[in-house]
């Protein structure tokens, strides 16, 4: 007898091998038999899948859930949107190592780069270590809905080893700082640490407004640490930097040849964040092309894409709020949203708030927020991350005669002010996702930058698993859609071995049983709300999804019919995952 049969379903493996009908037996965490389980047909449960598909669970390695795994053990959205596995300590920040007079400085780091609300992370962190092997250790006497693997965060290293300067990104390490951060990383990653992460981009910044420390560190820094992954004979390195969004010739020609000599000097898997900017709207060709270059020289480089355009919401209660620098608004800002609607309705508080919106001076990412009115666009159900322009703020104003500011004003009202407003930074220059339908299907990229567990009021990218099986194999309407096998390989084998886990990823026997059961038809997702259930009051965006029949961890069900079912069999995954 084994734990469980699931019969009759469409699998689709996660090779990128055809859909087939077949039985999946699960016996002790793992997949026993795909097709005919012939002697196994008896099992302790049965789940009968016609008409669904049968897919490996989700691996989603850009996540930023560092602080949150420390106090929640469910981890959604990921977790309800079919995430199974899960690497966190990207973009070279998280909480360790860490001096116990640096702990308010990470969470102030945190809090900026990620948005995720420092009096959450002050009251919710457990701490209890101090080197990142600590870290592990702490990590790994817990248990959640999915497993687990951590990175070493650059910007924790930098100020483990060199202090107060390490914050300071005009600071040059010393070659005794950088042999002391190579040897802490080479500690880190044989104690079982997935890889050395890093961020060179001007929009990290601390709470305060500080850029983060690892924004100029030096060629020989990043490639001094890096060459412990070499020493070690394992781990990866993961990136984000400006080359994708800089029109500065001289910073793109230093990190082309940095990222080059990473790519190709070090030995170890690398990828880094690729988007699409509006001002540079071709470079992630660029990139695609430099990496292929690199990769025919023997390495293992890939660019992390998106699935969808990188957007912020906008909101009276979100972090991002495109009335919050008129006069009359900020006077109302700290008021329970219940009491900011009733006045914000008073006809004299619209027309002054009205009178002052194109009065303010703005220019850059604020401008957007505060009149983008063109790349704004009112949440759907289901959501429609391919929007048209005349569903944008602008195009409903002009149907309906009214001023954008108008019905800007008034949208942002609707639903007692819970109303929240999509709009792309990133992955839309043209206004569509042929782009990013480019990116997806290049041999060179793979599926990141989901950023789950950050940007609590902001973004809700956590669902781009589920985007990318609903827009690109059933939904698309406005170009050519992608082949469902694709999507499935693309978040499940491909991420899996990219990090090491050699281990999941693929229905097939001797994998663990990590499995998704899909109401094909019926998967979507609904709009993101702000709920409040983080320590200490915080607000953080939740998305759900309809459509996920069960989702299968090491053979035990953790959501069914998007509900979590309070099964946590997830654990601390330390280092590559070899075993079968």
């Amino acid at each position: 007898m084994v734990d469980l049969i699931i019969r009759n379903g469409t699998v689709v493996d996660g090779t990128g091998a055809p859909r087939r009908l077949a039985d999946v037996a699960i016996q002790d965490q793992r997949i026993v038999a795909v097709g005919d389980v012939g002697d196994l047909a008896r099992a302790r449960r049965i789940i009968d899948a016609e008409g669904l598909l049968v897919t490996p669970g989700w691996v989603d390695i850009h996540t930023h859930y560092d602080g949150q795994a420390t106090w929640d053990p469910d981890l959604a959205p990921s977790s309800t949107n079919g995430v199974t596995s899960m690497v966190m300590g990207n973009c070279g920040v998280g909480f360790a190592p860490a001096r116990p007079d640096r702990h308010n400085w990470l969470v102030r780091l945190l809090e900026g780069v990620e948005d995720i609300p420092g009096t959450a992370l002050a009251e919710g962190l457990t701490w209890g270590w101090e080197s990142f092997t600590d870290y592990l250790d702490v990590l790994d006497t817990m248990r959640w809905t999915m497993d687990v693997g951590a990175q070493m965060p650059h910007a924790a290293l930098r100020t483990y080893v060199m202090g107060e300067r390490g914050a300071d990104h005009q600071s040059i390490a010393s070659a005794e700082e950088i042999d002391l951060m190579a040897d802490l990383t080479e500690e880190a990653v044989r104690a079982g640490a997935l890889g050395f992460t890093t961020s060179r981009t001007w929009a990290h910044r601390t709470a305060t407004g500080e850029s983060i420390g690892t924004l100029k560190a030096t060629a020989e820094e990043v490639l001094g640490i890096a060459q412990a992954l070499r020493r070690a004979g394992t781990g990866v390195i993961q990136l984000i930097s400006d080359i994708y969004q800089s029109d500065d010739d001289d910073l793109v020609r230093r990190e082309f040849d940095l990222l080059g000599r990473l790519a190709t000097g070090v030995g170890r898997p690398m990828s880094f964040t690729v988007q699409q900017n509006d001002d540079t709207p071709n470079r992630f060709r660029e990139l695609l092309s430099a990496i292929s270059a690199w990769n025919a020289a023997g390495a293992t480089a890939r660019a992390q894409v998106a699935v969808r355009p990188i957007g912020i919401l906008l909101g009276l209660s979100a972090t991002a709020n495109p009335l919050r620098r008129c006069g009359t608004y900020r006077k109302l800002h700290e008021l329970p949203l219940e009491e900011r609607v009733a006045i914000l309705r008073r006809p004299e508080v619209r027309r002054s708030i009205l009178a002052e919106h194109p009065t303010v001076s703005v220019r850059g990412f604020p401008e957007l927020i505060h009149r983008g009115f063109d790349r704004m666009y009112p949440l759907t159900d289901p959501v429609d991350y391919e929007p048209t322009p005349d569903r944008s703020v602008a195009g409903l104003a002009s149907s309906r005669g009214m001023l954008p500011a108008e019905m800007l004003y008034d949208l942002l009202l609707e639903a007692n002010g819970e109303r929240l407003l999509y709009l792309p930074l990133m992955n839309y220059a043209n206004g569509n996702l042929d782009d990013v339908r480019e990116m997806i299907l290049s041999p060179d990229t793979i599926f990141g930058l989901s950023d789950a567990g950050a940007h609590c009021n902001a973004i809700s990218d956590g669902s781009f698993p589920t985007t990318a099986i609903t827009h690109w194999t059933r939904d698309r309407t406005r170009g050519q859609q992608i082949d469902l096998e694709v999507i499935v390989h693309q978040q499940t084998q491909r991420t899996a071995s990219h990090v090491g886990w050699l281990d999941r990823g693929v229905v097939a026997p001797g994998y663990l049983a990590d499995l998704n059961l899909i109401d094909h038809q019926r998967l979507s997702l609904r709009p993101p709300h702000l709920i409040s259930d983080l320590p200490a009051g915080g607000t953080r965006l939740m998305q759900d999804a309809d459509g996920y029949v069960a989702t299968i961890k090491r053979g035990v069900a953790i959501v069914e019919e998007g509900e979590l079912t309070g099964e946590r069999p997830g654990r601390l995954q330390r280092g590559p995952q070899t075993t079968r």
